[in-house]
């Protein structure tokens, strides 16, 4: 069952307004019924999984610029879910970012609902995710590709590489331990499998490369804890984009990719088919031990120049710190851009996490209550286009939020440390920013001093690159530029899935004033929250009038 066919026009009409760059833009219309699988992705173990059609892993979307994608939707889950376009700004539609009970009420079982996402004049590498109670972790995530009118660079042909950490145990049961009072926080680790293109590493198809042509590589992290490291031994990588932002090309030899990280890189092959060689996915994270085998674990595959020719594996190098890898601070966007200034407001955020007196482990901002999507009654940015002059007042959208209101068309800066003992790569719905600088930050003392001590002074050039991921080191501060052009309410929030679960987030609330004036939330959105027990669609956070939050669950006890 579709959304009435009505909304889906208005919403496409919408959506036209923002593609206007391109005369040739379509609507894509694509299907998908989510529900349970049992798969076996990995090689060693069936589990259940959430998937698309029946099947996982799910297709690669691939649409050109300007166009506008219909993503039709049918839950067939026991529970709500919402899907998120990662990396889309959705300029005057935020009520289609798809963050579960921040933009919108879940999809209840049962239900359907057409996602409408303009891609306007974006271009790039980005990805489609659950956004439901971390229903990416459990499989429902797919690459997305919008292929430019015009390649930023010149490349005969290309080859797309989604990477996922792959656990063999369901989200909510690794959740049930993780904040289980009875046992020790963290607890041990576990490590999981690499997929590649889906599948287990080790067992995909060759990519095929003809003497003197040159191939795009697009390399997406998909993964819901770990890093991957991409490299093709024996080439030189040169990367053009970064999380769908054109760059100014810089050669490297590997590409490394926290979670929900893209990159674009251009290969040069080589002008003999004596020998074919290999590319190296790497899986690996830095916050559990090493084991061999196991962390790091590397996932070898073949980069064929003739079917008979020996694979050449050059030496590898003698260190990581042998390798060029990308700098966000070193490059620059491709379109010039220059260092927002002066700026008008800062947020500072420093990530830590405490032990509650109901004995669970939280994640949060120093000073603010640990994020929690399950808390509100009305999503924040129904609160924020329904109650008047009070969506000013950060309060309104309940202390779960963790809301910052921020004015129309200001430069905002936010400098966010990381005392802890585990890298954080932080995303941003809505927005690119630039990233103005790296540094050591000693909060927290301890070993984090220690590591902050080798932790460089970096600071961008006048033309910062932008992007909408990043990660901040442990012992790091980093501080990030971005202009609040797109009024709706945005999250920013660690993207480790278990991170975000215990509460690493933030909710920006962007010019609601304006946010009043332009947006009207469909209807069909509307109904979906009333339609369900103990929701809303207007009010606080609670449903209620002004600042009364009686009937919502309060933070947990200090």
């Amino acid at each position: 069952m579709r959304a009435p066919a009505t909304w889906i026009t208005a919403a496409i009409a919408v959506a036209a307004s923002w593609s206007s760059c391109c005369c040739w833009a379509r609507v894509v219309h694509v299907s998908w019924d989510i529900g349970y699988v049992s798969v076996n992705r990995d090689g060693y173990a069936t589990r259940r999984a959430i998937g698309v059609n029946g099947a996982l892993p799910i297709p690669a979307l691939h649409v050109s610029a300007g166009d506008t994608i219909a993503l039709h939707v049918r839950n067939s889950l026991d529970e709500p879910t919402a899907v998120h376009f990662h990396g889309l700004f959705q300029n005057g539609t935020a009520y289609g970012d798809g963050a579960g009970m921040t933009t919108q009420c879940g999809i209840p079982p049962g239900g359907s609902h057409t996602y409408v996402a303009a891609t306007g004049r974006q271009t790039g590498t980005f990805w489609v995710h659950g956004h439901f109670h971390d229903q990416n972790a459990d499989g429902l995530r797919a690459p997305l590709v919008i292929h430019e009118a015009a390649p930023p660079a010149d490349y005969d042909a290309e080859y797309l590489f989604s990477l996922e950490d792959w656990y063999d145990q369901p989200f909510a049961d690794r959740m049930r331990v993780v904040l289980d009072p009875r046992g020790k926080f963290p607890p041990d680790p576990s490590f999981p499998y690499g997929l590649v293109n889906g599948y287990n590493g080790n067992e995909t198809q060759p990519i095929r490369f003809e003497p003197g042509r040159r191939y795009r590589i697009r390399v997406v992290n998909m993964s819901l804890t770990e890093w991957f490291r991409f490299s093709l031994p024996g080439h030189r990588l040169r990367v053009i984009e970064a999380d769908g932002v054109r760059a100014q090309p810089c050669d490297v030899d590997a590409l490394d990719l926290g979670p929900a990280q893209r990159y674009s890189a251009i290969v040069q092959a080589h002008d003999s088919v004596a020998a074919n060689y290999i590319y190296n996915a790497t899986l690996y994270a830095n916050f559990v031990p090493r084991v061999a085998g196991m962390n790091p674990r590397v996932y070898l595959g073949s980069v064929e120049y003739a079917a008979d020719a020996p694979t050449h594996v050059p030496p590898p190098p003698a260190s990581d710190a042998a390798l060029q890898l990308p700098d966000d601070s070193a490059m620059q966007a491709l379109d010039g851009e220059p260092l927002l200034e002066p700026v008008d407001a800062r947020i500072s955020l420093l990530a830590t996490s405490h032990k509650y007196a109901d004995g669970t482990t939280r994640a949060l901002f120093e000073g603010l209550a640990p994020f929690n999507m399950s808390v509100p009654a009305v999503p924040a940015l129904f609160t924020a286009a329904s109650i008047g002059e009070l969506a000013l007042d950060p309060a309104v959208y309940g202390p779960q939020a963790c809301a910052h209101v921020l004015r129309h068309l200001d430069v905002v800066e936010i400098e966010v440390r990381n005392p802890t003992d585990i890298d954080h790569p932080f995303h941003m719905h809505g927005h690119t920013f630039q990233i103005v600088e790296y540094g050591p930050s000693s909060a927290g003392g301890g070993q984090n001093a220690t590591a902050a001590a080798r932790i460089p002074l970096r600071r961008t050039s006048r033309i910062p690159m932008r992007r909408d991921t990043l990660v901040v080191r442990t012992g790091e501060y980093v501080r990030i530029r971005f202009r609040a052009d797109n009024p709706g309410v945005w999250l920013f929030h660690c993207h480790m899935d278990v991170h975000f679960a215990l509460g690493l987030a933030i909710t920006l609330v962007e010019a609601p004033d304006v946010l009043q004036q332009r947006m009207v939330i469909p209807q069909e959105l509307v109904n979906m929250c009333l339609a369900q027990d103990g929701l809303h669609a207007s009010g606080n956070a609670a449903g209620n009038a002004g600042l009364d939050m009686s009937g919502i669950l309060p933070p947990p006890a200090w």
